[in-house]
């Protein structure tokens, strides 16, 4: 029988790369086709995706901009003000930003495609796009870090786990107070409903007294009873 042997501490890293594989969240990528438009006429293709409050986010842009094209990017949140994350009048092949979010919700990227002045809209003129969004600990250029830090492979693996774990126990933390302040919400709306209850149960008791009075005072008038 054929035994494979492997040393403790290369087991050891391949049992956290696996881990970190299995926790990691992945990348959100869209690969679409970006078609050439009037200068004077164009529209915006946007593309959105919800991401957390206070989150670390990296968007990795590729395109293969046709002949006689520009390309231009926009990135912003979906708040009232419609803050500018980023943008880009003139995009080339491999762009990357890295911006924290403030507020939980979408962040949206716009693009345009504009033709240059005298050329008229053709099928095919179009150019194509490659948008990458690394969220949270994926976000985190570990290669910078380990040349900056001298860290180890196995080292490496371990600061992805804590990043990993850090997201997962805040998601935790949020969800817990999520439910706490839907908890509240409910036993607020319970009570506002039991005292509602009770209100029109006193309104209906009192009108039916009343009624009783009404109609007693008016068969007496008209001697239907004693």
């Amino acid at each position: 029988m054929t035994r494979f042997h492997m040393p403790a501490a290369a087991l050891l890293a391949t049992s956290l790369i696996l881990l970190t594989s299995m926790l990691t969240t992945p990348a959100q990528a869209v690969k679409f086709e970006l078609p050439g438009q009037a200068s004077s006429e164009v529209l915006p293709f946007c593309i959105s995706h919800f991401v957390e409050a206070e989150t670390k986010v990296l968007a990795k842009i590729k395109a293969k901009v046709g002949a006689n094209q520009k390309i231009s990017v926009e990135i912003t949140d979906d708040t009232d003000h419609q803050n500018q994350l980023y943008k880009k009048e003139s995009l080339g092949e491999d762009q990357k930003t890295m911006f924290t979010t403030h507020i939980a919700g979408d962040i949206v990227a716009c693009f345009s495609n504009s033709l240059k002045d005298g050329v008229q809209p053709d099928q095919r003129l179009t150019s194509f796009i490659d948008l990458d969004f690394d969220i949270g600990s994926e976000a985190q250029d570990y290669a910078k870090l380990a040349e900056t830090e001298r860290l180890k492979p196995l080292e490496i693996e371990l600061r992805k786990i804590e990043g990993i774990v850090g997201e997962v126990m805040n998601t935790m933390e949020h969800l817990r107070n999520r439910e706490e302040r839907m908890r509240n919400t409910n036993e607020s709306t319970n009570e506002r409903v039991k005292v509602f209850s009770t209100l029109v149960l006193v309104v209906l008791v009192a009108s039916g007294l009343w009624q009783i009075f009404y109609l007693k005072r008016f068969f007496k008038k008209k001697r239907l009873i004693d």
